[in-house]
């Protein structure tokens, strides 16, 4: 399909006209890590306890990460490529 190129991520800074929008391409070159809290975050509740716990989710993009004493397993995502 065309969700490369249609499906839009948007984000606000908190100024006046400060909303910036990215299509999933974008988000995913230069930030994938926001893919995935923005998939979870939409399956947990919408109120103060989902909040909650989207602050203890910790995502990183790559191998590289600060919980060395952890047994993390990578997870590979699957996607495909786009014909344009």
């Amino acid at each position: 399909g065309t969700k490369e190129i249609e499906k839009i991520y948007y984000r606000h800074s908190g100024y006046p006209g400060g909303l910036r929008a990215e299509t999933l391409s974008e988000v995913r070159e230069k930030h994938p890590e926001r893919l995935v809290e923005s998939a979870v975050r939409g399956m947990l509740p919408k109120n103060r306890l989902g909040r909650q716990m989207i602050t203890k989710l910790k995502v990183y993009a790559g191998q590289d990460h600060r919980h060395a004493s952890q047994k993390p397993e990578p997870l590979e995502l699957k996607h495909r490529k786009v014909d344009a």
